[in-house]
């Protein structure tokens, strides 16, 4: 990205995105929902939504970032482009443009997959699959402002001014994909769908009454480490999650999320980039004490860190469902939802023919059988994520590698601490070993955040809103936002 700027400290600082070389389809600021959709072309869809605009507003300002600002260095979708798509300038957080922005469509293009493979995609929701659709619609929804509301407090402990935009950039495009998929049911589901969209803005992270669907997205998100981890393990598992819709034979999802994986991106980095630089600190202080015990250093112990990536690995492995599914199957074979990377599988499809080993454990071992393809789905999308997931271990590790140390994080065992699937009412340790249900609550502290970590680490979560300071638990970012200086003052209060 280049810059424009007067000084940095002016407060004019803007982005403009490289010239696209590929299709472009710009957004429309001037309407009151911005959107690439031709929205002011269907009155009634307008109305509608302009209708539940201010409801939305009504849950950002009780339910969106607590701590007041007076803008924040943000970038805003500007065209749909392969590139060239975003504007970075300072924006009070209250008059974001969120909007409606589906990547350019193709005439051409067909269902890759399933038994309606080779058929044109569907621009309008098939009469059999429109309960289906709307469910895998309202799920993905769902998760949206979840993560917002799970965020909501974050600010007030920020360890820096760069860190805050980065939580307040996820938060206003988490705001933009529930926007996203709120569109899709206005506009493709009628009665059923308004009603739907209303209940995303019902259901709250947490609420004992009307909780988000996912058991993942009701969990307190309790400190900054917490937040980096989520934005790596469940964040990356919405990136599966949209792959696979993405596919969608119906092309106005499937364009959707497509534009939204490209946002997605982004709040990947940010829990990438976030443990990393923890576990550089922490690294640091390892290294100057001898000792991994570092607390009284204002750091965050090298196992504390593994018992965090152990539980948000495990929860974030819970949101791909059973290892088997009958779900799945019907949704792949019908045209819905395809897998990773569909079009560049080397099979026919269809998978009428295939199978897959699944993990299950029988009489107190771990063995697998044998299952058509079609239902283990999601076993294979899992698989996917969880070598993803391998990738941000590895970088790391790197760091206690340059480090000099000899102590690594690791993935724990597929099947730890699982509530969902083959593993669910089984105790398996991190390293794979299965156990009993006594030797499970006796060592379960040794594997996952006990209150006193998580009270530890909050005590550590001072907040820092100096321009280019930061907390002692957490190491400065190498490069600034969009050729900005670190210690720019992205936020402003």
């Amino acid at each position: 990205m280049t810059t424009t700027e007067s000084t940095p400290q002016s407060g004019t600082v803007t982005g403009d995105a490289p010239t696209p070389t590929g299709p472009l389809s710009k957004i429309d600021y001037s309407e009151r929902i911005p959107n690439n959709v031709n929205l002011a072309g269907d009155r009634k869809l307008q109305r509608a939504l302009e209708g539940w605009q201010p409801k939305f507003l009504d849950w950002w300002k009780n339910l969106g970032p607590s701590i007041p600002t007076h803008d924040v260095y943000l970038r805003t979708a500007i065209a749909v482009g392969r590139d060239g798509w975003a504007h970075f300038d300072r924006v009070p957080m209250e008059e974001y443009r969120w909007g409606i922005f589906l990547a350019e469509r193709d005439p051409d293009r067909k269902v890759n997959f399933g038994d309606k493979k080779g058929e044109p995609a569907w621009q309008e929701v098939p009469g059999e699959h429109r309960s289906d659709l709307r469910r895998l619609i309202v799920v993905q929804g769902d998760t949206e402002p979840a993560s917002v509301e799970q965020q909501r407090h974050l600010g007030m402990t920020a360890p820096s001014l760069y860190d805050m935009r980065n939580l307040f950039q996820v938060n206003v495009e988490e705001g933009r994909h529930l926007w996203a998929m709120v569109y899709l049911l206005h506009a493709y589901f009628g009665k059923d769908g308004r009603e739907e969209a209303e209940e995303l803005l019902k259901r709250n992270s947490g609420d004992y009454d009307s909780p988000r669907i996912l058991g993942a997205f009701n969990e307190e998100t309790t400190d900054w480490l917490s937040f980096f981890m989520f934005t790596y393990f469940t964040d990356r598992d919405g990136k599966y999650q949209l792959g696979t819709l993405k596919e969608s034979g119906f092309d106005p999802l499937a364009r959707t999320c497509e534009f939204m994986l490209k946002e997605e991106a982004h709040h990947m980095f940010v829990g990438t980039t976030g443990v990393q630089r923890t576990v550089q600190r922490t690294a640091q202080l390892m290294k100057e004490h001898g000792t991994d015990d570092i607390w009284q250093y204002g750091g965050i112990p090298l196992s504390v860190i593994q018992k965090y990536l152990n539980f948000q690995f495990s929860v974030s492995m819970d949101l791909f469902g059973s290892e088997t599914s009958s779900n799945v199957a019907a949704y792949y074979t019908a045209g819905l939802k395809g897998r990773w990377m569909e079009t560049r599988r080397k099979d026919d499809h269809q998978l009428h023919d295939l199978t897959m080993e699944v993990p299950v454990i029988e009489g107190g071992q771990l063995t697998t059988r044998t299952v058509p393809m079609l239902t283990a789905l999601n076993l294979d999308l899992r698989n996917e994520y969880a070598a993803d997931c391998e990738n941000g271990v590895r970088r790391w590790n790197q760091e206690l590698e340059d480090a000099g140390l000899e102590e690594r994080l690791y993935l724990p065992h597929q099947g730890f601490n699982r509530k969902v699937g083959a593993f669910a009412g089984h105790h398996v340790t991190p390293t794979g070993e299965i156990v009993d249900g006594a030797t499970w609550e006796e060592r379960v502290g040794e594997y996952l955040p006990t209150p006193e970590d998580r009270e530890r680490v909050a005590g550590l979560m001072v907040p820092h809103y100096e321009p280019g300071e930061f907390a002692g638990w957490i190491a400065p970012p190498s490069v600034g936002i969009n050729s900005l200086p670190v210690e720019y003052d992205y936020v402003r209060f």
